[in-house]
């Protein structure tokens, strides 16, 4: 398969080494921290709890309205992406961007808290959440990059494993800790009650600061990406034109990772929409309660961490499409099942199962584009990445509201989740397998 690549020759200093057991650490920080976003703020507590609850409407409307504002806020990341991830590249300033948008995700979410208890507040929740999805996955360009820093190709499967497995092990803290501080108890740290919402309004702070906290790690463990002389600086605009002959020249020298680009667009809106409305499921049509949530949230990460961990491994020894591909076709059979099975109890065997998949497959989805990614030109192609992964991410929301708008209940938008899942599955299976090194061949 030919690898992307550029007419400027990126120089000798910007040759993949290893990086050292702090850095990975640290930049696996990073995932831990932003758990608090992603399972405590989006998926198990803030969103599902109280966000989509009685107090704004009923699950029915609530879901439909954060499923339409994730939408758009999908498509400002599609635009914003590319531009965000090349003018790193040019700049070598990827560090820092990763800190400046870490702290805006930080700020959204902590603002969170002035969204009390009643459904004229449901639209500024749902804005703030879908804003803090856009600047995550900005921020999430340059960690993605900062991942060739501290990898090698017979390596990069393992380490994006771990990464994701730290993400996972976070949100259990974050949420044990949340549990026991602010839900469990009639009252909890600092008096805090559940009177006006308070409860839940807290846990968005503590997410705010849990972010914080560990993004400042990887801040001062990773150098500064250096800047590519070839490359010169260009204008915002100027970005737009050059991500067009970007386009142009995949097209001509390497057609399959375009097409990886599209099949992963839609695989990976699928698994986003897992995460995004899987707790919401799990309360309005499974009857799950608080303490039900809190505990297969934990269980789940238990098991997503070590579906990640060990994908890692098997992404390094068979290739990162193996890992993809089965499980994605893991990830159909099983929202397949909840479609159709009714009880908490087929939520535990199919959701945990659920859980298995979702890691392997987004861990080497990203190990797939970095094998691809030349030297100095790694935001480049992870801001493709994340715009193409956003070019569509309309898609699974917008067939979560729609199956619920047409069929008046929530449980049908788990068939339209699915339904993207086996669609990005069957444009993923004519794609070439990236080149990779197996422990035999290092």
């Amino acid at each position: 398969m030919t690898e992307f690549t550029s007419a400027a020759v990126p120089p000798a200093s910007m040759a993949r080494t290893p990086g050292t057991r702090w850095q990975i650490v640290a930049w696996s920080a990073w995932d831990w921290g932003g758990a608090a976003f992603n399972s405590v703020m989006t998926t198990f507590i803030f969103t599902a709890l109280y966000l989509t609850g009685d107090a704004f409407g009923g699950a029915n409307h609530a879901s439909a309205v954060l499923g339409l504002t994730t939408a758009l806020g999908g498509v400002a990341i599609a635009l914003l992406a590319p531009v965000t991830g090349q003018r790193t590249d040019h700049s070598g300033r990827r560090k820092l961007w990763l800190g400046v948008n870490t702290l805006i995700v930080a700020l959204l979410t902590g603002a969170c808290f002035f969204v009390q208890p009643h459904e004229s507040y449901l639209l500024l929740g749902c804005l703030l959440i879908a804003a803090g999805h856009v600047f995550f996955e900005i921020a999430g360009v340059n960690y993605n990059a900062m991942l060739l820093q501290i990898s090698t190709r017979s390596s990069i499967g393992k380490i994006s494993g771990f990464g994701w497995a730290a993400g996972y092990l976070g949100g259990i803290v974050a949420l044990l800790l949340v549990y026991f501080g602010l839900i469990r108890s009639d009252v909890g740290v600092f008096g805090i009650t559940s009177a006006d919402g308070m409860t839940y309004r807290a846990v968005a702070v503590f997410s705010a600061l849990w972010i914080i906290i560990f993004a400042i790690p990887v801040m001062f463990a990773i150098p500064e990406s250096p800047r590519n002389p070839n490359m010169p600086r260009i204008g915002f605009f100027q970005a737009y034109r050059e991500l067009w002959h970007t386009i142009q020249r995949l097209a001509r020298t390497s057609r399959h990772t375009l097409f990886f680009l599209v099949a992963s667009a839609v695989f990976r809106d699928g698994l986003a929409a897992v995460f995004t409305f899987g707790a919401v499921i799990a309360v309005g049509s499974f009857g799950f309660k608080t303490g039900d949530v809190l505990i297969f949230a934990i269980a789940g990460n238990v098991v997503a961490a070590v579906g990640a961990m060990s994908a890692g491994f098997l992404d390094d020894k068979f290739g990162p499409k193996a890992v993809i591909v089965t499980s994605l076709a893991g990830l159909v059979v099983c929202g397949g099942a909840l479609f159709f099975l009714h009880g908490k109890g087929a939520f535990w065997i199919f959701g945990l199962m659920l859980t298995l998949f979702v890691g392997p497959a987004q861990s080497s989805a990203r190990t797939f584009i970095g094998r691809l990614a030349p030297a100095g030109q790694e935001g480049e192609l992870f801001g493709l990445y994340a715009t193409t992964g956003r070019a569509v991410s309309f898609l699974a929301p917008a067939m979560f509201y729609l199956f619920i708008t047409m069929f008046g209940t929530q449980r049908w938008g788990i068939l339209g989740i699915v339904l993207v899942l086996a669609l990005g599955l069957a444009l993923l299976l004519p794609v070439h397998r990236p080149e990779f090194h197996t422990a035999a061949k290092r």
